[in-house]
């Protein structure tokens, strides 16, 4: 049977950025990650081999957004494709990445990128 599994609203202080000032003094942001899957049967009887484990998702994120990269883009195609090294049974994953008030010389509360990859 195939799902998702989702991890919303994940927050970070990061330092992504194209200007100086964004690596180092960092900013706020928000990552979604969505992962398609194959669920086992196992995961239907209570078992965590049958899915996708979301402590372990959370700590390729974590590990990614701990990288400073200039781009977003970057670092969700570095998220996306290290989800479906380490998780067989994934199909696809969507990373949105958001980075609150960055600096477009006008008012925004967000800019977000999102990146699909499949298998």
């Amino acid at each position: 049977m195939t799902g998702k599994v989702a991890l919303e609203g994940l927050e970070f202080h990061a330092y992504h950025g194209v200007y100086p000032h964004e690596r180092s003094s960092g900013n706020k942001f928000e990552v979604d990650v969505m992962v398609e899957t194959e669920f086992q049967d196992s995961a239907f009887h209570d078992d965590l081999t049958g899915t996708i484990n979301y402590e372990e998702l959370y700590a390729i994120v974590k590990e990614e957004m701990a990288k400073p990269s200039k781009l977003l883009e970057t670092v969700g195609h570095a998220i996306a494709k290290k989800t479906l090294v380490s998780f067989r049974e994934a199909k696809a994953v969507e990373i949105r990445i958001s980075k609150f008030n960055p600096p477009i010389g006008g008012v925004c509360r967000k800019a977000t990128v999102m990146v699909n990859q499949t298998r």
